[in-house]
């Protein structure tokens, strides 16, 4: 077992400003408690989320903002309390690193959804600390909230596990989006969207993707498995799909309608979005009401519920498909990004900068 340390001192890359530029940055992780473990930190994903918070596009950035929630590392040190945990350890850290414990969503196993949970960076903990993300070289999180990784997954591939498995894995199991032979469909092939492909897959569903670029339909199909794969643009290709379809996962952050896509679902159908647009999205009631449709929204998913996703991914050799960059070109990740340039997901190697 490992010591109980105190301040560290990290290496990092932080935003300053809501130009989001990203430049080095030395910051100081607050003390290890009894409880929590310290691990080296080798590759953090890169989420849309981390660009819309660098940006301050949510009006509740905290600058200098040290982004990325989608954590893999090895255990370097645990607390004297620790027991689910030790040194050597492949272990991964999520979107959240404290919640109250206490409350009804707490104790239901949903500590996203607490009113007092305290995100892994741009967010502070309880005595004021305030948290920084994984662009850096360690980091130090209660046990609670510090996930096994399966140890046949790829390190850096099972990175963005942690956020965009998740963020798809947590509604289709609420809403039933897991029945062999359902017929299910995607709006956006990205990050997201192509861990819910997979899972889809694995569960024996059968699969629609709707991309406004024709240029995936390749690979959706002979790499990913897609049965079907559609092109929204196409007016008459969406008409051919109506009431087809039994549950939805959006994916999109963009503004868009709902419409054509409620149109495709079939009675009792079920949309749930996980993008998160900064603008209103628009939709006639009469979509839902014509077919007894529902439109949800679901974000990430509690501790137990993601280390079943991580063993459910282990158990079936599921991960992410990722381009890897070093952490010196975060800047070029996010500019990237923003333009959709990339397949699926970025993660950057932290190793670089150790």
């Amino acid at each position: 077992m490992g010591e109980d340390v105190g301040a560290n001192e990290v290496l990092g890359y932080a935003a300053k400003d809501p130009s989001g530029h990203l430049t080095p940055f030395k910051f100081t992780r607050k003390p290890a408690g009894p409880e929590d473990v310290t691990f080296k930190i080798l590759y953090c994903g890169v989420c849309h989320s981390d660009l819309h918070q660098i940006r301050n596009e949510w009006s509740n950035a905290k600058y200098p903002m040290v982004p990325g929630h989608e954590i893999i590392g090895t255990v370097t040190a645990v607390g004297s309390s620790v027991s689910k945990f030790k040194v050597g350890d492949t272990v991964g850290v999520g979107c959240m690193v404290y919640s109250c414990q206490k409350c009804d969503s707490c104790e239901k196993g949903l500590e996203q959804y607490c009113e007092k949970v305290v995100w892994t960076y741009s967010s502070a903990y309880p005595d004021g600390t305030p948290t920084q993300g994984g662009y850096s070289t360690m980091i130090i999180a209660n046990e609670k909230f510090v996930l096994h990784i399966p140890d046949n997954l790829p390190k850096d591939a099972a990175a963005p596990l942690l956020c965009a498995g998740i963020t798809v894995w947590s509604p289709m199991q609420y809403f039933g989006m897991n029945v062999k032979g359902g017929r299910f469909g995607l709006v956006g092939l990205g990050g997201l969207g192509h861990m819910a492909v997979q899972f889809a897959k694995a569960f024996g569903m059968h699969v629609t993707i709707f991309s406004t670029s024709p240029k995936k339909e390749k690979e959706a199909r002979e790499v990913l498995g897609a049965d079907d794969f559609v092109v929204s643009k196409d007016e008459k290709a969406m008409q051919a799909k109506a009431k087809s379809i039994d549950f939805i996962i959006d994916t999109v952050a963009v503004p868009h309608s709902l419409d054509p896509y409620l149109n495709t679902l079939k009675t009792n159908g079920k949309m749930c979005l996980v993008g998160l647009p900064t603008q209103p999205l628009n939709l006639m009631p009469g979509q839902l009401t014509a077919g007894r449709k529902m439109v949800a929204g679901s974000a990430i998913g509690g501790i137990q519920e993601t280390q079943e996703m991580l063993d459910f991914c282990g158990k079936n050799n599921i991960a992410c498909m990722i381009e890897k960059l070093p952490i010196s070109e975060c800047n070029t990740a996010m500019e990237r990004l923003d333009k959709n340039d990339v397949k699926y997901r970025f993660v950057l190697d932290i190793t670089s900068i150790h």
